[in-house]
């Protein structure tokens, strides 16, 4: 049964919220929670209800929680002040009070002349084997270990991602899948991949048990299937297995001439490893609080092993990103970002992670040539690696090479169609179509960013400039009122100062565009 609300699409069975005919993502915490509030609407539901619901009664922060139904209004266009479809009850907690109506599922899938699918549905498929790796299944009987099975997908996915003559989509759109029963067909269709991989993971004491599949979408038929029972030790080794498993199932000629092995340091501490998964995850939800429950797993994962090169790497990145938010003070981000930066080149040289830190760093310390060499280096280690190829493509613009900005930009979203990060990266376009005076296309890749995630600093920051500088003064005004809002620090000065923008006459034609907004 799907629930339709304002012209929105709440879809249980394929784990979906949709806007007329436009895919909304959603963290999978998020969509249990407003699919949790949308069945329960003919009654108050108090937080414990929630915890017990979507987090099986355990321990939740008060943030955590407020994050989550917050996040939940946001994707449906709601906020705490309009509480127009889910309201706060003063102390007995929250109920969906929008107008629903059930839709058996022959009228949400088929109406007349509309396809069902999203947006981003039917991409080409690029001229290299083009595969995603779904996130394994946990078979532990404990959600708490959902990290653990998230993590040997996680790896598989780096590791086919170094290779060049593959196109691998990022995590975070495969991810999206995660929780749901959906035909690999339509995952391929909307991920544009002709090879899906699906597992599962049973860990019980020392012990794990993997099974892995390559399917062939085209053809609907297993490629390869194979299962390992090994001690909780091997499992870098079975990764890696997997990995040539699945080269040499696709491209036999490539994986004899090249003798491939995945390269890959692992961490000296299994119990380090452990707490970069945890970190992974809460890295990926995009969040303040997030980054800071990050930024603490990492330092324990680095006390642990100081060598621990993807560890310092991702530590370092995250600084950078929380900073640049405005979220944290950049002159105290960038020393503590670059130590953690050098520190992971010393200890793996030839981690991605350790280089897009390093690139990050350089740009903000407008070390603009060393940015870039840096960021090219992480795509030559990593050519599927999606942050990386977005970020690279922020450098580019901020360096005044707006037509590569944006080409960078668009392969990062091509990488990772249905990523928590696409809204930074339909950010960087719009920044780079700024730049290139294109304004009308500017606001409308930045609307876009907004649209998939309303509280993007980036996203408002070009909306707002664009604009300005485009006469459309209601825009612009509104745009200006929650730019101050999700940062209020914002002014000229901190653009001019903390915005590295190389050169003179682009960092006054965007110091402009905020000026005819009314930003002071």
């Amino acid at each position: 049964m799907t629930f339709q609300f304002e012209d929105f699409l709440l879809d249980p069975e394929r784990r979906e919220l949709r806007r007329a005919e436009t895919f909304l993502a959603l963290e999978p915490q998020v969509f249990d929670l407003l699919l949790y509030l949308v069945r329960n609407r003919e009654r108050v539901v108090t937080r414990d209800n929630l915890i017990d619901a979507i987090w099986n009664g355990r321990v939740v922060s008060e943030s955590t929680l407020t994050s989550r139904i917050n996040a939940a209004r946001r994707a449906v266009n709601d906020n705490g002040e309009e509480q127009r479809l889910i309201r706060t009850i003063a102390r007995k907690g929250l109920r969906f009070v929008g107008e629903v109506t059930e839709l058996s599922p022959a009228a949400t899938h088929a109406a007349p002349g509309k396809p069902a699918a999203s947006a981003l549905a039917g991409l080409p498929l690029p001229d290299r084997p083009a595969i995603a790796v779904l996130p394994f299944i946990n078979l532990s009987g404990e959600a708490e270990q959902d990290y653990f099975s998230d993590g040997i997908s996680e790896d598989i996915i780096t590791a086919l991602s170094k290779l060049r003559w593959f196109f691998v989509i990022a995590r975070n759109s495969s991810f999206i899948y995660k929780g749901r029963t959906v035909h690999l067909r339509q995952v391929a269709e909307e991920l544009g991949v002709r090879y899906v991989v699906e597992g599962s993971v049973r860990k019980d004491g020392d012990r794990v048990r993997i099974t892995a599949q390559l399917n062939d979408v085209a053809t609907g038929s297993h490629v390869w299937a194979e299962r390992y029972d090994r001690e909780l030790a091997d499992v870098f080794a079975v990764q890696d297995e997997i990995t040539e498993a699945i080269v040499a199932a696709i491209e036999p000629q490539l994986y004899a001439a090249e003798s491939f092995r995945a390269q890959r340091k692992p961490p000296d501490s299994m119990d380090a490893w452990d707490l970069l998964m945890r970190a992974l995850s809460h890295y990926w939800r995009v969040t303040r609080q997030d980054h800071v429950a990050a930024q603490a797993l990492l330092e324990k994962a680095i006390a642990l092993d100081p060598n621990y090169g993807k560890a310092l790497g991702l530590l370092g990145t995250s600084y950078m990103f929380t900073a640049h938010m405005g979220w944290m003070d950049m002159a105290n981000a960038i020393p503590v970002a670059e130590r953690a930066a050098r520190a992971a080149i010393r200890a793996d040289d030839e981690d991605a992670w350790a280089h897009n830190a390093l690139g990050h760093v350089n740009l903000f310390a407008r070390r603009f040539e060393d940015s870039l060499a840096e960021f090219e280096t992480a795509l030559r280690l990593n050519p599927n690696f999606a942050l990386a190829q977005g970020y690279y493509g922020l450098a580019l613009g901020y360096c005044g090479r707006w037509r590569d900005a944006d080409e960078a930009a668009r392969r990062a979203i091509r990488l990772s169609p249905r990523d928590p990060y696409a809204p930074v990266y339909f950010g960087i376009a719009a920044f780079a179509r700024y730049l290139g005076r294109d304004y009308e296309e500017a606001i409308r890749l930045a609307q876009e960013s907004l649209r998939q995630r309303s509280d993007f600093v980036g996203g408002h920051r070009v909306l707002t400039a664009a604009a300005g500088m485009a006469g459309q003064t209601e825009i612009a005004r509104a745009a200006l009122k929650e730019l101050q809002r999700t940062q209020p620090n914002v002014s000229l000065a901190w653009i001019a100062e903390f915005m590295p923008i190389k050169l003179a006459t682009d960092r006054e034609h965007y110091l402009e565009g905020f000026r005819r907004a009314g930003l002071t």
